[in-house]
């Protein structure tokens, strides 16, 4: 049955909207849709190069998950929470999520496929079995997974409204002047990398990050950022826009490694969601991990706020 969505502004490239109204699609997917006619306005499919009108209103049909094609593998998991609709697993930094160009095996969904014997929805199709959200290959921490549809869509709702709150901890370079702060700037592709995202009101998307400094040290601040939307690379680019890149990361920030670190030294350290089944509330929270606590032994001395 198809998913009736109305748009709430103008002139918003067609693709663009639906991976924002459809947090479980990407762009990517939204665009194969939208090619395969399974974009409709008023009983006439849509084209690719649309942009919306306010008020108007898209009929969206989600063809059928597809079978599975990721292959388990036996990879060591930290489980942090389980049961039979969901799955919390603390990444270990080097692992990529899901299979892509250039890494085909070894990552999560490899290793949560032979955790869960073949349990997870489908609705991320045969590459992205259960997964809801995504962080960095380079950084650690919390990932849910879904291991139902119905866990699936619920998770992915709450991505939406935000009563799945993820926060992290980063070391950034240099002294952030105020305890507190927003970075509200839009993402999207950089223009000239495709690889790179960048703050840029073309074909971007809306972008907010939180911030408090957790401690101060010489040159670095150790601070927690929480999500208020979830787009690729967000944290990493957007303390780069405010001149406080993260520490290790050789895309956003300085170009050599400092401190021993080769990837950013970022942890998804909790995760808060509202249970698809029971309706409770559940607080995960993992301990910050070896090369980070490392890396603030190195920084020395410091002035803790809290």
């Amino acid at each position: 049955m198809p998913i009736k969505i109305e748009a709430d502004m103008d002139d918003i490239r067609i693709d663009v909207f639906l991976a924002e109204r459809l947090p479980e699609i990407s762009r990517s997917g939204a665009q194969k849709l939208i090619e395969r006619g399974f974009v409709v306005r008023g009983g006439v499919p849509v084209r690719k190069n649309h942009k919306t009108v306010k008020g108007e209103v898209f009929e969206v049909t989600l063809p059928e998950p597809v079978r599975i094609a990721a292959q388990a593998q036996d990879i060591p998991l930290d489980v942090v929470y389980e049961d039979s609709d969901v799955i919390a697993v603390n990444k270990p930094r080097g692992m990529v999520v899901h299979p892509s160009p250039g890494h085909s095996d070894g990552t999560l969904v490899n290793a949560l496929l032979a955790h869960c014997g073949g349990s997870l929805s489908g609705i991320g199709g045969e590459i992205r079995p259960g997964i809801v959200h995504r962080i960095d290959k380079d950084t650690s921490g919390l990932v849910i997974a879904a291991k139902n549809d119905a866990a699936h869509l619920s998770l992915s709702a709450q991505l939406k409204i935000h009563s799945l709150s993820r926060i992290y901890e980063a070391v950034v370079i240099g002294s952030i002047k105020d305890d507190t702060g927003t970075v509200d700037a839009p993402l999207g592709r950089h223009p000239t990398d495709r690889k790179r995202q960048t703050v840029t009101d073309k074909n971007s998307r809306h972008a907010v990050t939180h911030y408090e400094v957790i401690s101060r040290y010489n040159g670095y601040t150790h601070i927690r950022c929480r999500l208020e939307t979830g787009r690729t690379h967000q944290i990493r680019v957007h303390m780069a826009h405010i001149g406080h890149p993260i520490l290790g990361d050789l895309v956003y920030g300085h170009k050599k490694p400092e401190k021993g670190l080769t990837g950013q030294c970022l942890h998804a350290r909790t995760l808060k969601f509202i249970h698809p089944r029971t309706g409770e509330q559940i607080v995960l929270q993992t301990e910050l991990p070896p090369y980070f606590t490392e890396v603030l032994r190195k920084l020395g001395n410091n002035t803790d706020l809290q």
